[in-house]
């Protein structure tokens, strides 16, 4: 139940380009060019991807950390 209530949010947090967990925008993350696109690292160290082909933002896997 609780995550019916939180992925909604997150979603949205993540389409407006801020982290889902301090809302800081994502503009301000440290960004580090690799391969499989440009990966954002917040300062609360949430680890995101940028996908350049949709223009959205994405937590990363496991395996692309």
């Amino acid at each position: 139940m609780l995550k019916n209530i939180i992925a909604p949010v997150q979603a949205w947090l993540l389409s407006q380009g801020r982290c889902v967990g301090c809302g800081t925008p994502l503009k301000e993350a440290v960004r580090e060019t690799r391969k499989k696109g440009e990966v954002l690292v917040c300062k609360c160290k949430r680890i995101y991807i940028k996908d350049e082909d949709k223009k959205a933002y994405r937590r990363a896997l496991l395996t692309e950390v």
